[in-house]
């Protein structure tokens, strides 16, 4: 079947929606009809196992162990033929191709791990991403490999001749031996694989348990409140914040148990810290942030807490005036519990600015549907980039839940750039983060002439369609969905000859700009009115509104982005050097230099703190993209967001 009579049998077929909100709209496009469609179960008893993603042998939890066998033995392979080869580009080629067989696995892994439904799925991936992980840091530290690179930056005439893209590279895979303590000595090199190898453990246990729920007797909470939160037997199960229920009590109560200390989860920890700060005094460094900062923009940890006390230090007048009024309209709603608390900052802040702004979400949900969103996300990269997104149907054994979506990621000239696959609904056991995973970076595959095409998952936790309406966002989830393809789309646009250096594998000081960039966007009159209609009238989101929206993300915006240097100063003194203090007093310190309300006894946020893992010392990037992508709206976009021209100018 072709591709455009496949798209019009999903639409003819699968995009059909519930006549009682079918009525009045009769111009949604393919793909705002197939995420504003109900997913249906497919009838699958004869249709092939795929595997997931396509990879036959993922058609089951057995398949991990085979996949890893194949691509440790295409692994050895590579790296004999790379220590056999003469120094050139084939040297990086070769580099670049043996990383790439072992992320194809490992990055899988890593994101069924965490998100399919089957626990002996999750189980055998994790085995995977220990194995995987186990061979990467040895490989890290093999110095016949090492050699044969050395060989070729050592060599001069042939080093110049490479282009500036393979060159590049070459130094990165360089730096990857430097810092994993390739110049020790044969008993410091396996003792350095060794903690490499403890860290993997460890960062998979307190990544795992940071997402836990915590639990407390039905008994020990108020019976009216119980209806907020998940129930277990005679326990309650509380899995997040509650930041924005308008019930204080319910704030309170998730505050304190979900952030309650968990004993093991604190070990883990602690010995992850200690395990970091160990690796990095033995290759050669002060602390772990110095080795993590390293051929970053910021260079040291000194640089990036002078660039926080900088910014503290500009913000601190508008950020007591927002305290200032988020207390002040605590006080006005509860006179009688006035004291401003870590739990009250993300309400009270939402009832400022939907007092002064009017923009309660339940006004907005209705313009923006799901469906309509993606149509204007695809409306966007057309007008931007040329591309289109157009929604595939997944073949049996594709995808690991029934309401997952494929989309083709498609160029007016180039054809087929990649696959994206939406996570987007919440279900029992997801992690409630939005996230973004690579499952295959793109690159140019000398072996056989084709270009590799990337794919990638985009993990929201979205409401379910109902029988009377499709999945209605609120302004914040419709931003946070433009963020997250923002990750997507700087996979799909990459399109560089090398995967190690391919989309958000780029350098950390810039891997949010293009997904900050998009909620610039999100929040534009002049691109929300391209998508932004009410589900059932048709209608457009008045200009009014969107204004309202815009100006309301100003109120409260010092204090928002204090609580993020907070976060990234906790960040730096858990990766400096030991300090004989619990994780606990070093955030009790920073959180009374740097945020100023009061530490709740008997909590350990960092315990939920799981960038900690993917951020190590280098959570402060966040706010470092986020003034670049400032700038880059500022030159590129403030004047027109649809120019064709400045988006080439600023993908370049």
């Amino acid at each position: 079947m072709s591709a455009c009579k496949r798209l019009l049998y999903i639409v003819k077929h699968r995009g059909i929606w519930p006549s009682i909100w079918r009525r009045n709209v009769t111009t949604w496009s393919p793909v705002g009809a197939a995420f504003n469609a109900k997913p249906h179960r497919r009838l699958e008893l004869f249709e092939k196992n795929v595997g997931l993603f396509g990879v036959p042998e993922l058609s089951s939890p057995a398949g991990f162990e085979v996949t890893t066998k194949r691509a440790l033995k295409d692994t050895q392979e590579l790296v004999d033929k790379v220590c056999s080869s003469p120094p050139g580009a084939v040297t990086v080629e070769t580099f670049d191709q043996l990383s790439d067989g072992l992320c194809k696995v490992a990055d899988l892994a890593d994101f069924v791990k965490v998100a399919h439904p089957d626990p002996s799925f999750r189980e055998a991936a994790e085995k995977t991403c220990i194995e995987i992980g186990t061979v990467v840091e040895k490989l890290n530290t093999n110095v016949d490999l090492c050699r044969s690179l050395k060989n070729l930056l050592d060599n001069k005439d042939v080093f110049a001749q490479l282009d500036p893209e393979t060159r590049k590279v070459a130094e990165l895979f360089m730096f990857d031996f430097a810092i994993s303590g390739i110049h020790l000595d044969e008993k410091l090199r396996k003792e350095a694989v060794k903690l490499h190898v403890k860290l993997l453990d460890l960062n998979n246990e307190f990544l795992m348990g940071s997402h836990l729920p915590n639990r407390i007797a039905k008994s020990a909470i108020p019976e009216y409140i119980h209806c907020h939160f998940a129930t277990e037997g005679s326990f309650i199960q509380i899995g997040g914040l509650h930041a924005e229920s308008s019930n204080d009590l319910v704030r309170e109560v998730a505050y304190r148990i979900f952030l309650y200390p968990n004993a093991d989860l604190m070990e883990c920890l602690e010995e992850l810290l200690k395990c970091r700060n160990k690796l990095a005094k033995l290759v050669g460094y002060e602390s772990y942030a110095h080795r993590a900062l390293q051929g970053t923009m910021a260079k040291t940890p000194e640089t990036v807490m002078n660039f926080l006390q900088l910014l503290t230090d500009k913000l601190s007048e508008r950020t007591a005036i927002d305290f200032e009024m988020i207390k002040d309209m605590k006080t006005k709603l509860n006179p009688l519990n006035a004291e401003l608390m870590p739990w009250d900052p993300p309400y009270f802040s939402g009832v400022l600015r939907a007092e002064r702004y009017n923009i309660e979400p339940s006004l907005y949900s209705p313009y923006f549907s799901l469906g309509s969103c993606m149509e204007g996300l695809n409306s966007l990269f057309t007008k931007l980039y040329g591309v289109s997104i157009m929604s595939e149907h997944p073949s049996a054994g594709e995808v690991w839940n029934d309401d997952v979506r494929k989309l083709a990621v498609v160029h007016e000239t180039e054809g087929l750039l990649g696959y994206i696959y939406c996570d987007f609904f919440h279900r029992a056991n997801k992690p409630h983060q939005d996230c973004h995973f690579t499952i295959r970076g793109g690159r140019q595959c000398q072996e056989s002439g084709q270009y590799q095409l990337p794919v990638v998952v985009l993990m929201l936790s979205l409401p379910h369609p109902t029988k009377s309406a499709p999945t209605l966002l609120t302004p914040s989830m419709m931003e946070n969905l433009f963020h997250e393809m923002g990750h997507a789309m700087h996979s799909m646009l990459g399109r560089t000859r090398y995967q190690h250096i391919t989309g958000t594998r780029c350098a950390t000081d810039f891997a949010e700009v293009p997904s900050i960039l998009m909620e610039y966007f999100a929040t534009d009159y002049r691109v929300v009115n391209q998508f932004a209609r009410h589900y059932q009238t048709g209608q457009p989101l008045p200009q009014s509104m969107v204004a309202r929206l815009c100006e309301s993300k100003k109120v409260c915006g010092a204090a928002d982005t204090q609580l993020q240097i907070f976060y990234s100063a906790l960040d730096q003194m858990y990766h400096g050097k030991p300090q004989n203090r619990s994780t606990t007093d070093i955030l009790k310190d920073m959180q009374h230099k740097f945020y100023g309300l009061p530490y709740t006894p008997n909590t350990a946020w960092q315990l939920r703190f799981s960038h900690l893992i993917g951020y190590g010392a280098k959570y402060y990037s966040y706010l470092m993209s986020r003034a670049v992508a400032s700038m880059v709206w500022k030159q590129c976009f403030v004047q027109d967001p649809l120019n064709r021209d400045a988006a080439e100018t600023a993908h370049h």
